[in-house]
């Protein structure tokens, strides 16, 4: 069973940085897409920002300039590398992969930024 775990959610001040980190238990070899979604409190889950296996990266136009998604396929790891954190980033996050064709969720992790 694949499993997406995702690590680095707590609470930021507003402006601060914060790191999300995704570990994989596949290998990344088998891994064609991977993404970063979340979920404010209420509110429809939404894109963040995705990179496919090629290394092309998309971001939603609310965080282009402020965070940066990275893989590192040594340690089958996803990284989100956020910047200048607003209230309205604040949302469980969620590491989401396309593996072998077939498509796993994390639990989520959560980020709340302080105003």
């Amino acid at each position: 069973q694949v499993q997406l775990v995702e690590s680095g959610g707590g609470l930021v001040e507003f402006g601060g940085p914060r790191k999300l980190s995704c570990a994989a238990s596949e290998s990344s070899g088998s891994i064609t897409y991977m993404a970063w979604y979340r979920q404010p409190l209420g509110k429809t889950r939404e894109l963040v920002a995705s990179v496919t296996v090629g290394g092309s990266t998309n971001y939603a136009e609310s965080v282009k300039g402020r965070f940066t998604i990275g893989r590192d396929n040594a340690l089958n790891t996803l990284f989100l590398h956020m910047s200048d954190l607003r209230p309205g980033d604040t949302a469980l996050y969620y590491c989401y992969g396309v593996i072998n064709g077939i498509e796993y969720w994390g639990q989520g992790t959560q980020v709340t930024v302080s105003s």
